[in-house]
């Protein structure tokens, strides 16, 4: 049995109204780095030998620091990068309301299947990310971890507890938090979830 360590990047800047950020490539910032810092002294001991990221750039530097901390680098996977928004990204709710009048309602009603104008739905993220996950992980042999984003880490989440994707939101996945998981014969396991080393 092999442990993965799902971890979702540090802390971005967020504006006030929040924005869908999507695969906008924003920065961590210096609490973020910090959060992850957090993470590299968490996992430092454990047998990591392997670690990929996001090519987004929270996840390559958030991979970065973790990397630096046990001495190895990271690889990066395109299909961990988030979900894309398309025409919504960089929009507050409101303004997707304005533009787009009764899409962010649709949005709701049909969380796996909807997509914003040029984007794509949580769906077509869990069909490009498992894949993905799923080489990597399987007969794996030693500990490995990941830095993805709270979309993509919902969906695999999603797919290894047998949960419908409309529920994703159910699982709170906070700036650098480490899900723990277990894998054995293709079989997966989750031993802790949205944990925030201290």
């Amino acid at each position: 049995m092999s442990e993965i360590y799902l971890i979702r990047h540090g802390e971005i800047t967020q504006s006030s109204p929040r924005r869908f950020v999507g695969q906008t490539d924003l920065p961590l910032t210096d609490r973020g780095r910090e959060q992850i810092e957090k993470v590299a002294v968490f996992l430092l001991g454990r047998g990591v030998g392997r670690l990929l990221c996001s090519p987004l750039s929270r996840c390559v530097e958030s991979a970065g620091i973790i990397g630096a901390a046990l001495g190895i680098v990271s690889e990066i996977v395109p299909d961990l990068r988030e979900i894309a928004l398309g025409a919504w990204e960089g929009l507050t709710v409101d303004e997707v309301r304005e533009r787009f009048p009764g899409r962010y309602e649709a949005r709701g009603r049909n969380l796996a299947g909807f997509r914003p104008p040029d984007g794509e739905s949580f769906a077509d993220v869990q069909r490009r990310a498992w894949p993905a996950f799923e080489t990597a992980t399987v007969e794996q042999g030693e500990p490995l971890a990941i830095v993805a984003h709270g979309g993509v880490n919902r969906v695999l989440l999603c797919r290894i507890l047998g949960m419908p994707l409309e529920n994703l939101f159910r699982l709170e996945q906070h700036y650098a938090c480490v899900n723990i998981l277990q894998e054995d014969e293709g079989e997966f396991r989750v031993g802790a979830m949205n944990s925030r080393p201290t």
